[in-house]
């Protein structure tokens, strides 16, 4: 089982559409966010790192899917509880629950792969096996 990391912040004016309702594409935006805050917190090294010592570059979003239970507004804190909720050889799959103290407001998952440059044509990516390190850091 994976460990499960808090990323908290606050909803500002400008993330809420003329209604005064967080805009949805926000919520990728934070759980894009907390995915690399959750790796960062579990203590694996910032991509900037990964990059010049695996030539891990990162660990691009491949599919979404999420469920909105109810809005969220300006001035509010959410905090995303986010964890991994299946490890593949390729690929994870990642699970984000936005929540506003005791209230859910939605939940998300992403499912991502480690990637690295393709050694033949570097202007392109290619996905690696998941590190048996990152999982260990992670779990």
């Amino acid at each position: 089982m994976s460990k499960t990391i808090v990323y908290t912040f606050e909803i500002t004016f400008g993330d809420c559409d003329p209604a005064g309702i967080v805009f949805y594409p926000n919520f990728s935006r934070w759980m894009d966010a907390s995915s690399l805050n959750f790796f960062v917190k579990c203590g694996v090294p910032t991509w900037r790192e990964l990059v010049k010592t695996t030539g891990i570059i990162g660990t691009p979003l491949l599919e979404i899917n999420t469920k909105f239970k109810q809005p969220a507004t300006y001035g509010q804190t959410l905090q995303i509880h986010t964890s991994v909720e299946e490890w593949r050889d390729k690929v994870f799959i990642q699970k984000h629950v936005v929540m506003r103290g005791a209230d859910l407001i939605c939940e998300g998952r992403e499912t991502r792969a480690f990637c690295i440059r393709q050694p033949e044509n570097p202007e392109r990516i290619k996905a690696i096996a998941v590190p048996d390190d990152i999982k260990a850091l992670c779990s």
